[in-house]
């Protein structure tokens, strides 16, 4: 039916990953219609309208799989770019169907429209996990979300709909009215404004860093209390870089400086990604819940390459979906 276009989508087409295999059929934000269920399927029948996400597949048999964590089992299988357990390979939701194991799907509640659900399959949980993992689920927190895009605007909307304080953190102040005046962000701060953020500082109890391109982490670590954490959840095909490269200290000085960051308020910098299955359920019950929806922007299979060229240049609010359905695939 639909597809959202993730940056990540971006990264596989253009191997900025160097793990790209084509000819390839990219989309992991799925919504469609169960056309056919094989005879040991239990959850779903014909009709039913349903997600997939990142993954198709995984072990079953490791630690991460055993305890409801299947998106960082080392064997999973990707949504494409990848092959699946008939040696054949994995297409994503670009394609006019997909043969998806059971496990990895999951049901739409009812209301929820299809193609406003689409993004939430990997945007949405991507920012849902971390908050639920870290037990940063209860209201009155004080949380900054880095970077304004499919990930960021959702994240801004799942921490207000939580009731957190939400910061929005940015490179510059062009998004400042939609931040505040569209997603009901309660802040916006602008990261090269060194007034504000020394303002800031010692604020936020976290920070989801969902940029995906590179970016220093050094900065953001001063607007965290005690205990404060820096998830990075965006995709970047470079290493990360932890201090500012403007500074003009000597290396020694400048290790111990960014060293004092993490111990003086034993603060932490880690990583999530996507969600598990369980999570996802749980994220779209609580968007049905709270009547929590994605900003997109709807095309067809047609204009595939030009929201491509928009996404890399970050012309978007904040989501494309590809109606696929609507797009007559097999004329």
């Amino acid at each position: 039916m639909c597809c959202g276009i993730c940056h990540t989508d971006l990264h596989q087409a253009k191997n900025d990953l160097g793990m790209s295999n084509y000819p390839m059929v990219p989309g992991h934000e799925v919504v469609g219609e169960v056309l056919e269920v094989g005879s040991d399927v239990s959850k779903f029948r014909v009709g039913d309208i349903v997600g997939v996400g990142c993954i198709v597949g995984c072990c079953r048999n490791c630690r991460p799989c055993d305890s409801d964590n299947e998106q960082y089992c080392l064997k999973k299988i990707w949504s494409y770019n990848d092959v699946y357990t008939d040696g054949k390979p994995t297409q994503g939701g670009f394609a006019g169907s997909m043969v998806v194991d059971q496990k990895f799907v999951v049901n739409i509640p009812e209301g929820m429209a299809p193609e406003q659900v689409a993004p939430l399959l990997c945007a949405g949980v991507t920012v849902y996990s971390p908050l639920n993992h870290f037990g940063l689920m209860g209201s009155g927190l004080r949380g900054g979300i880095l970077g304004l895009g499919g990930v960021g605007h959702m994240g801004v909307k799942i921490a207000k709909a939580m009731g957190h304080h939400v910061t929005v953190i940015s490179s510059s102040d062009k998004k400042k009215v939609e931040a505040l005046e569209h997603l009901g962000a309660d802040d916006y701060l602008v990261s090269s404004d060194a007034e504000g953020m020394q303002k800031a500082a010692d604020s936020l109890d976290y920070i989801i860093d969902t940029v995906p391109v590179f970016h220093p982490l050094e900065p953001y670590l001063s607007l965290l209390k005690l205990d404060g954490k820096l998830i990075l959840t965006g995709v970047i095909n470079t290493p990360l870089q932890f201090v500012t490269p403007m500074w003009k200290a000597n290396s020694l000085s400048f290790a111990l400086f960014s060293l004092s960051k993490f111990c003086i308020g034993r603060k932490s910098i880690t990583g999530s990604f996507i969600g598990s299955m369980k999570e996802t359920e749980e994220m779209l019950n609580f968007c049905k819940e709270k009547n929590l929806t994605s900003m997109i922007e709807v095309v067809k299979m047609d204009y595939i390459n030009t929201a491509m060229e928009r996404l890399e240049k970050n012309d978007v609010r904040y989501r494309f979906v590809v109606d696929v359905a609507g797009s007559k695939l097999d004329q």
